[in-house]
């Protein structure tokens, strides 16, 4: 069909930013250890978390607790993103003399540009806003209850354990690792803004993530990417105003830069997602089409619970996403896989 355009709107691009600070490995591993439901499917074993969370101070552990239950990981994801920060001090100076409306309102996840106003709203601690934001959020497992919880928690309270939850982590985990950590961002910083220059946006953000198509979308003119190693092989997605973040897996070339025989993550990913008769079963259902928890459930006759953990892993490996509720095959990864091995074994 033939189409005579009388519109001068050109089509909706982005661009990509990458950005790598410790301070966002250290949050993020905050993020990590408190989130019970995806510590089997990371890539360091449940037995690396439990005995991290031995080595901590007993205060470490209660504020690690505050977090798992109050998911105020996400706090911490939101004031790093209001600047650039130079260090761990300098952020926890900014926490501390932020005022409690300031605080309120960087905390507050950002829904869209028609919520900014009952954003700023909800910061002045109006229950109509706040509850208008938690409809908004409702089909997000936390955010209502993250939402209210910001709205309403002691200023001091909840300064108090931001900075210490922050520096203890930092303190215990990063620093005795900080330079092995800052070397495997940076690297990867580097080698995927040598890549960024040879792609087109879209392209360039589906080969950064290992398979996540972002395509534009009104008012996003940014995608920032942000190199992550403990929370592999996870991609973590956020919404800032104008900005798609999204926090990604350093690969294993940036972990092991002089080991010419290790593969992509995402490749190992793939495979050891596949080598299992029940995913494979998974991934042929949802070949014939899209299906809900429930419909895989029945037609392979297992308990939820079974089923919801062999779908992290293919989620994890980037070949099923979830799209309106339902499980959906990502076909273009699946068809990519021989094409990876052969790049591997030729490289």
């Amino acid at each position: 069909m033939k189409v005579f355009s009388t519109t001068g709107r050109k089509q909706e691009k982005y661009q990509v930013e990458i950005k790598h600070s410790i301070l966002w490995e250290c949050a993020l591993g905050i993020a990590a250890i408190t989130n019970n439901r995806l510590l089997d499917s990371l890539e360091k074993p449940e037995s690396y978390w439990k005995d991290i969370r031995l080595s901590l101070s007993k205060d470490l552990q209660a504020h690690l607790d505050y977090v798992e239950t109050n998911n105020t990981w996400k706090a911490l994801l939101q004031l790093l993103h209001q600047k650039d920060f130079s260090s761990l001090e300098v952020f926890t100076e900014y926490i501390d003399k932020l005022t409690e409306r300031e605080l309120i309102y960087q905390c507050i996840p950002f829904i869209s540009e028609n919520y900014q106003p009952i954003r700023e709203q909800a910061a002045d601690k109006n229950e109509s806003a706040i509850e208008q934001l938690r409809e908004a959020t409702k089909d997000n497992p936390f955010f209502p209850s993250y939402i209210s919880f910001i709205c309403k928690v002691n200023e001091k309270q909840l300064k108090q354990h931001l900075i210490t939850v922050m520096s203890g982590w930092y303190e215990s985990v990063v620093q005795p690792e900080l330079k092995k950590l800052t070397s495997i961002l940076q690297a990867d910083a580097h080698a995927k803004e040598k890549m960024k220059q040879k792609m087109e946006p879209e392209e360039f953000v589906e080969w950064a993530t290992g398979g996540i198509s972002y395509l534009p979308e009104p008012s996003v003119y940014k995608v920032l990417l942000i190199p992550q190693y403990i929370y592999r092989p996870w991609n973590i997605a956020a919404d800032l105003k104008g900005i798609k973040v999204y926090y990604y897996p350093v690969s294993n070339e940036s972990i092991s830069p002089s080991d010419k025989y290790m593969p992509s993550n995402f490749l190992v990913l793939k495979h050891k997602a596949l080598g299992d008769e029940f995913r494979l079963r998974m991934v042929k259902l949802l070949f014939e089409k899209s299906r809900t928890l429930q419909e895989i459930t029945e037609k392979l006759e297992m308990g939820k619970s079974t089923i919801h953990h062999h779908l992290k892993i293919l989620r994890s490996a980037q070949l099923v996403g979830i799209e309106d509720g339902k499980y959906v095959l990502k076909n273009s990864a699946i068809t990519s896989i021989a094409k990876e091995l052969e790049q591997y074994i030729q490289q």
